[in-house]
Order: C-alpha cells, then sequence, then structure tokens
C-alpha cells in the first residue's frame, strides 16, 4: 500500500512540475555555483603570493568553502521537508549575489574568506535542492537523465571555471571572480515563477547537530593538516556527543537510521572518495602546472578546459545510458576512469602538459559519471520519507571528501618540501591510485544486494 500511495504522489508532482524548463535552468545554476569554485583554484597561486600564503593555508580557501557547502548544502535538504523549495533557493540566490559583492570590495585575506564562507551557504542551495527537487518530481524512468543534465552543468562549469577564472585573474585580478559569480540573479525569476509552491510546515531543525557536524569534521581536517593533537581530541569529544545527540532528538540533522544501513553507507563512501579525487586534483593541478611547467592563469584555465567541456556534452549520453541500462555498469566505468586518470596523473602528467590534459579528460570523464549515477541510485534507494535527508547527506559526504583532498593535498606538499616539484605531484598521485580501488570494492559489494546496482 505504501508503495502505491508513493506512486500517487509522483503522478501529482509531476504534472505541476515544468520538467522542460526547470531542468536545463537549473544546470546553468549548478554550472555556475562550480564556476565559482574552480575559478578560485586557478587563482590560487596568485592569491597565495599576494597574501604570503603557504600551500597548506592557501589550501584553507578551498576547505573552508568545501567545508561550509556540504553543511549548507544538508541544511538546504533538511529545511526542504519543511519549508518550499522555491524560497529556500531564492534565499541562497540572495546571499550569494551580497557575498560576492562582498567579495568584489574585499583586499584583505579575512575580507576574501569571509565573502567565501558566505558565498558557500548561498550556492549550496543549487546543488542540494536540485537533487531533492528532481526526486520529488521526475519518475524513475526519467531521473537518470534529469540527474546527468546537473552532472553536464556541473562538467561545464569545471571546464569554464578555470578559462574564465585565469582570463580574470590574468587581466582583471582575482576580485573579479566574485562579479561574475552574481550572474545567478539573473536566472532567479525563473525558479520563482516555475519550481511549483509547497506546503509550509512547522519547522524542526537541529541547530546543535549542525555545529556538532561542522565542529567535529574541522577538527578532524585541522589535525590532518597540521598533526597538532588538540584538534583531533575536540573532534573526538564531538562526535561522540554527535551520535549520542541524533539518537535522542525526533529530527536529527543526520539520520541514525539511514547511517546504520550498510548500503546507504556504502554509497556515502563512493561519493567522500570521487570528490576527495577531483577536488584534490582541481586543487593540485593549478599548482603543478604553474611550477612545473611555468603556465599563466589563462594557459591553466585552457588546459584544464578540453575534458570537461568534452564531458559536459558526454553527460547526455550518460544519462540516457543510466535509464536505459541502470546504474550498475555506469558506476563501474565512472570509477575506472578515475584510476585511469590518476594512473596517468603519476606516470605521465609530470612529464609534459598535453600528458596533464589527458589525464584530467579521464578523471573529469569518471566524475561526472559515478557522481550522477551513484546519485540517482540513491534517489532509487530512499523512500519518499528520506529523500530531503538522504540526498543532502550525500551532498554532504562528497563535499567534506572535497575539503579533505583539497586540505590532505596541501598538507603533503608541505611536508615534502625539498622534494622536486615532479617528484611531489607523482607522489601524491601514486597515493590517490588506492581511492577508485576502493570505490570499486564498494561497488562490487553493493551489487551483490537484491536491489539498486545488482538489477544492473
Amino acid at each position: 500500500m505504501e508503495a502505491i500511495t508513493e506512486i500517487e504522489i509522483l503522478e501529482t508532482r509531476e504534472k505541476s512540475f515544468n520538467e522542460k524548463l526547470i531542468v536545463p535552468f537549473w544546470s546553468l545554476a549548478a554550472m555556475l555555483v562550480v564556476m565559482n569554485t574552480t575559478m578560485f583554484n586557478v587563482a590560487l597561486p596568485r592569491v597565495a603570493h599576494e597574501f604570503s600564503l603557504s600551500p597548506t593555508i592557501a589550501s584553507w580557501i578551498v576547505t573552508a568553502y568545501s567545508i561550509i557547502f556540504g553543511i549548507a548544502t544538508i541544511t538546504y535538504s533538511r529545511l526542504s521537508d519543511f519549508l518550499p523549495i522555491r524560497k529556500l533557493v531564492l534565499f541562497g540566490a540572495l546571499l550569494l549575489v551580497l557575498a560576492s559583492l562582498l567579495g568584489y570590495f574585499a583586499h584583505s585575506f579575512i575580507l576574501l574568506m569571509t565573502a567565501r564562507i558566505f558565498q558557500a551557504i548561498g550556492a549550496a542551495a543549487f546543488p542540494g535542492l536540485g537533487y531533492v527537487l528532481f526526486s520529488r518530481y521526475i519518475p524513475k524512468e526519467r531521473r537518470g537523465s534529469a540527474m546527468s543534465f546537473i552532472a553536464s552543468g556541473t562538467s561545464l562549469g569545471f571546464g569554464l571555471g578555470p578559462v574564465v577564472g585565469g582570463a580574470l585573474t590574468q587581466y582583471l585580478g582575482w576580485n573579479f571572480l566574485f562579479a561574475m559569480t552574481a550572474v545567478v540573479l539573473f536566472i532567479t525569476p525563473i525558479f520563482n515563477r516555475h519550481v511549483p509552491m509547497e506546503e509550509k510546515k512547522t519547522v524542526h531543525f537541529d541547530f546543535a547537530g549542525s555545529v556538532l557536524v561542522a565542529v567535529s569534521i574541522t577538527g578532524l581536517l585541522l589535525f590532518v593538516t597540521t598533526f597538532a593533537p588538540w584538534p583531533l581530541f575536540i573532534s573526538l569529544i564531538t562526535m561522540g556527543l554527535l551520535w549520542r545527540h541524533i539518537n535522542r532528538i525526533r529530527s536529527p540533522f543526520i539520520h541514525p537510521e539511514l547511517l546504520r544501513q550498510k548500503g546507504f553507507r556504502q554509497l556515502l563512501s563512493i561519493s567522500f572518495t570521487s570528490y576527495f579525487i577531483n577536488f584534490a586534483t582541481l586543487f593540485a593541478m593549478p599548482i603543478l602546472l604553474a611550477q612545473v611547467f611555468h603556465r599563466s592563469p589563462m594557459e591553466i584555465g585552457l588546459i584544464i578546459f578540453p575534458g570537461a567541456i568534452i564531458t559536459a556534452f558526454a553527460s547526455r549520453q550518460i544519462g540516457k545510458i543510466i535509464d536505459r541500462m541502470g546504474n550498475g555498469i555506469v558506476s563501474r566505468w565512472g570509477a575506472f576512469f578515475l584510476l585511469l586518470s590518476v594512473v596517468l596523473f603519476a606516470t605521465v602528467a609530470n612529464l609534459s602538459v598535453y600528458g596533464v590534459l589527458i589525464s584530467y579528460f579521464f578523471m573529469s570523464l569518471g566524475f561526472s559519471s559515478l557522481t550522477a549515477s551513484n546519485s540517482n541510485e540513491i534517489s532509487h534507494y530512499l523512500s519518499l520519507e528520506h529523500m530531503g535527508a538522504g540526498m543532502g547527506m550525500n551532498q554532504l559526504g562528497g563535499f567534506f571528501g572535497g575539503a579533505f583532498g583539497v586540505g590532505i593535498t596541501g598538507m603533503l606538499i608541505v611536508l615534502q618540501k625539498g622534494t622536486e616539484m615532479a617528484s611531489v605531484f607523482q607522489n601524491i598521485y601514486l597515493g590517490l591510485c588506492v581511492l577508485p580501488l576502493i570505490s570499486l570494492y564498494l561497488l562490487h559489494k553493493y551489487g551483490q544486494r537484491d536491489r539498486g546496482l545488482m538489477n544492473s
């Protein structure tokens, strides 16, 4: 009876949802949000030089953004269970624009970090609410194509971000990167008009849980990047308090019943590893190209662009394959391409810029394939009751993986001080080879289940 009820709910929602208009424009918003991240990756060497920052400190420009982004993503997803998605996305867009204005006029590291943090809070509305919106209103047989639209926008953002960011940084200065992000203001009227207005419910938001999650992850990141014992001590205490807290309240920030499910934990771990690899590469690649091959920000963007733009166009086909053949085959190929990419980065990327270009092509294709199919699988795995919380937890796990990827990569660069830079990056990528193998193992174990990937 419950399954019939969910089908009836989805059919009713589908009739009120302008899929052909909302999906492509949401993909455009996702592209702008990702550009907001990748533009700064290219500018990091110049920002670090201007403020005399070490690679570890500079990495926190991206790491702090990723932490706040992850927390905000699940916050929007949890709030979507109580508040209309339309109002939440308008709030996020407005905050993103205001933070961009602050960043445009920032001329100190403190103001830069402040602007980036508030940008993260605003920008998180689009990916977090996008997956919930599509899962809520689009039937399963077409959902893979819709998810791939977001993946396409994400890949396009990864491709355009370095080019646009490199050009703006080289010719106008890094402050103009903030102005570019404000473009999102011009597409929000479409969401205000066409995203269905849902019923508002009494909000039960677990603020204490969100704070405990943020402190736990930040403490752990500080420990792995500084080796200071006190952040680890604080992190372990807050993790214990968090687990006790979420098991005692009615509407927790993170649902413990989902974490108790082995299949869901496996899917979260796959998201974590894929984002770890991708964000680590987007942080390390500009430094590699700048310090080993002496390329300008504009040249760095043009080297990254081909792989990402080809993947953006391929994402539509990826979505069709998901709908036709299932998530499993796309997930496995995505993990394989990630493995091939890190092996290439470890062996040939330090020989020429063409090696970097080819290596990143497989990285971009693998990341897009794995994240689209994994998100679609999670949307099938979850019940409607847990859709907002579960999709938010997936985004949270992914961006925490990205934060760890950037933080640990920055720390490894500092630890290898005195080593030839080409060898530094080679060592890092040899270590990263473990993560795609973990993803392939998790996909194999999950595929042995009676549902989901087992059907592909």
